[in-house]
């Protein structure tokens, strides 16, 4: 095989490659982001009293929705402004969607980051990273993640939470001795990753405990019926593949915990085993 050396290109120089170039290629194909399967709901939206919003993505599946705005060159205070500000009016007019600011820059500079993570735990902000190369006669772009909202802890990693603990008859009334017996066999799965980890019986949810302290990268919620099982771990459409085709109930992904919601019945334990085993195992390693 060749090899062709990729050469930088700044856009915010070239006399051709311009911000509307950039804008048509996310809008044509918004999976280059890397945020996910996002469609384009609308491009050059018109704020009111505020100018036009880059782009506003939505994905297919859930009420999220993510305000883009594009900049050439380094990011500046006025592309900060606009970003949130666009963020803040879509919201408050669509308050039935879940809605997240994105930032994207060709330079995004160290104090460009400590500024924004003033905002980020109450503005859900991302900042990506653009970079246009050059390889023979094609030009492509790479979006590199240098800022993630922030992620929240689950509940029993506060201090309140732990001064509150319950027991198993507490989820046995909760959900059933059998559902509960399901978070036994779960646990069992999770051995197989770490013999050491122990079931925790919080009041919102039972946990994971490692040597007396809590490590949630999966917690379940016993119901009547089912036990939901909440994975730590972030979305990719081959885990969304490998759920869709095993058969188990998934419900929408909680993007706040950044957690994959499954709906598991005795049934799933024996025929998907294996899968469920895969995830914790993911999870337990971007845990670690």
């Amino acid at each position: 095989m060749s090899f062709m050396k990729a050469e930088r290109v700044s856009l915010k120089l070239h006399p051709e490659l311009n911000e509307r170039w950039v804008q048509g290629l996310i809008a044509s194909d918004p999976k280059i982001l890397g945020l996910g399967a996002l469609v384009l709901r609308d491009k050059e939206r018109i704020q009111p009293r505020a100018g036009r919003l880059d782009l506003l993505l939505q994905h297919p599946e859930t009420k999220r929705r993510y305000e883009v705005e594009v900049q050439l060159g380094s990011t500046d205070e006025a592309h900060i402004v606009r970003s949130i500000e666009y963020w803040d009016i879509e919201r408050k007019r669509y308050p039935q969607y879940e809605h997240c600011a994105v930032l994207v820059a060709e330079d995004i500079t160290s104090r460009f980051l400590n500024v924004v993570s003033l905002f980020n735990g109450v503005i859900p902000l991302i900042a990506l990273q653009m970079q246009a190369l050059k390889v023979g006669e094609h030009t492509t772009l790479v979006f590199t993640k240098v800022m993630d909202e922030m992620s929240r802890g689950f509940v029993d990693e506060d201090e309140d939470a732990e001064a509150t603990p319950t027991d198993r008859a507490y989820w046995e009334k909760q959900g059933t001795k059998a559902t509960v017996q399901l978070a036994d066999q779960l646990l069992a799965i999770v051995q197989e990753i770490d013999p050491s980890i122990e079931l925790k019986y919080n009041k919102f949810y039972i946990g994971l405990s490692k040597a007396g302290q809590p490590f949630n990268f999966v917690i379940f919620r016993p119901k009547k019926r089912v036990i939901r099982v909440e994975i730590r771990l972030p979305r990719t459409e081959e885990v969304d593949a490998k759920i869709e085709q095993s058969g188990i109930e998934v419900l929408d992904y909680d993007e706040t915990y950044k957690s994959y919601r499954l709906s598991v019945v005795a049934d799933d334990l024996l025929k998907n085993r294996g899968l469920l085993l895969e995830l914790m195992r993911a999870a337990y390693q971007s845990r670690i």
